[in-house]
């Protein structure tokens, strides 16, 4: 077994759409196990801010110098949820694209074959017998009677 320098172990994961599925779902469960943590450190440390008074303050100071903290941990959830939803779509991109290439290939071979069939037309056959004059064929279009008043006429 030799060693190649330059291999990496996310190239065979890559390769697979069914390993790249596995690999973005680990990663993403371990991204919400992350945020669940996240959410309830801005809840503890939302409680802790406003509840944190100088003297002198009012009511609604130590809820005004909270707001930029609880901002700056919400953007960090909400792209930690975009991110989510981001290898959500990569998942389901990838193995879009392999149903693509395989798709491609059938596609050019029905091209090709219709390219062949207009370079190339088959020749109209004509009709084997041809209907004798006086005697009624079965399905003639125009020229069959269309209602019982009709059937003693012969169509122009």
């Amino acid at each position: 077994m030799t060693t190649d320098p330059n291999h990496s172990p996310l190239r065979d994961v890559a390769q697979s759409p069914e390993a790249t599925a596995r690999y973005l779902a680990d990663v993403q469960r371990v991204l919400l196990d992350i945020g669940k943590n996240l959410e309830t450190l801005a809840i503890e440390t939302r409680v802790h801010l406003r509840e944190t008074h100088v003297e002198g303050d009012r009511w609604y100071h130590a809820r005004l110098r909270a707001r930029p903290v609880e901002k700056a941990l919400g953007n960090v959830l909400k792209n930690l949820n975009n991110l989510t939803e981001g290898l959500e779509r990569s998942a389901y991109k990838r193995r879009a694209h392999d149903e693509a290439v395989v798709n491609t290939a059938q596609g050019r071979k029905e091209k090709e074959l219709e390219r062949q069939r207009k370079k190339n037309p088959q020749p109209l056959q004509a009709a084997p017998n041809p209907p004798q004059e006086g005697a009624r064929t079965q399905n003639s279009g125009y020229s069959a009677p269309t209602s019982i008043y009709d059937l003693g006429r012969e169509s122009a």
